[in-house]
């Protein structure tokens, strides 16, 4: 439990060091809104395919390969269930303010803050496994996240689908790994340098909107403490309990259950941008889910280690 808390507490840190970068760039007038919308389309549209390219480079194992749909499985039946919970509880008079909510519920920090705590406790196939976790979370984000953040049911056309850029990714990377493709260095390296884009790109964005807002804002909002409640101690318990009801024990319920304890997704802020909701609100989110998840994190998925890993 307490190498737990170290390693999400250590992470949390540095995420604040990059926050901090971009308030500062945001304070110094180094970014306004014109670049931060261009560096969120670089994240969302080059630097998320190329994470998932990265982590299905490996060598094909079929017990891997059975463990890897079972994990897909089980990220689609969180997000399925945390999309109910949301459209369910979270509602609000202003549709920009409603939406953010509602994403913000729905989508985890699961690349950043679940990655290395998924390295260190469980080693590589955490990893693996927690990379699996990102493509469904990329799959449902650039589906139905869009769709809610646009409020558009236009773009859930099956071209816009197929044809987003981590769907592309996704099938790029499978078809490495069940043929065990080799990947040239050349090739690689780029792809690799690109992936490691995915931290400091978003959390630098987050800065940028924490300097145009009110960070004391995030602690007077009573809906916004709410829907930081469900996005991190709800929705991981209800995964965890609809895991365990299903037999679905060891590494990959770990995996599934600190990808579903990470706090509010980056990526709610640049789609909060993107779609003209209200990225403010998203801001006060992400940093209050974040600060917050340095105790529930651990707390979480201790618990899960211990009743089922």
């Amino acid at each position: 439990m307490l190498d737990n808390f170290i390693t999400v507490g250590t992470q949390v840190l540095e995420l604040f060091i990059l926050i901090t970068v971009g308030f500062i760039c945001g304070k110094t007038k180094m970014l306004n809104d014109k670049t931060a919308k261009s560096i969120t389309d670089i994240v969302l549209y080059i630097v998320c395919p190329c994470v998932i390219i990265e982590n299905f480079i490996r060598p094909f194992e079929t017990e891997m390969l059975g463990k890897l749909l079972i994990t897909g499985a089980a990220a689609l039946a969180i997000h399925i269930i945390s999309i109910v919970v949301a459209m369910l509880v979270f509602h609000h008079k202003q549709p920009e303010k409603g939406r953010v909510y509602r994403f913000a519920v729905i989508f985890s920090n699961c690349g950043y803050m679940s990655l290395p705590m998924q390295q260190a406790i469980l080693g590589s196939d955490g990893v693996f496994f927690g990379a699996v976790y990102i493509v469904v979370f990329n799959i449902v984000m650039w589906t139905f996240g869009v769709w809610l953040s646009s409020g558009d049911k236009k773009s859930l056309s099956a071209k816009k689908i197929l044809l987003n850029p981590c769907i592309i990714g996704m099938i790029i990377g499978f078809i490495i790994f069940l043929t065990s493709l080799p990947v040239p260095e050349i090739i690689e390296k780029p792809v690799s340098f690109l992936a490691s884009l995915n931290t400091p790109l978003p959390m630098m964005i987050v800065g940028y909107y924490l300097s145009q807002s009110k960070i004391t804002d995030a602690f007077k909002d009573g809906k916004g403490f709410v829907c930081v409640l469900f996005r991190l101690i709800i929705i991981p318990l209800l995964a965890f309990g609809g895991m365990m009801a299903c037999g679905i024990r060891g590494t990959v319920l770990i995996t599934c259950v600190i990808a579903a304890s990470a706090p509010v997704a980056a990526a709610t802020t640049m789609f909060a941008a993107k779609f003209d909701n209200d990225a403010k609100l998203s801001v006060n989110l992400v940093t209050l889910s974040t600060l917050l998840s340095v105790i529930t994190m651990p707390l979480i998925v201790g618990f899960a280690n211990t009743v089922g890993g």
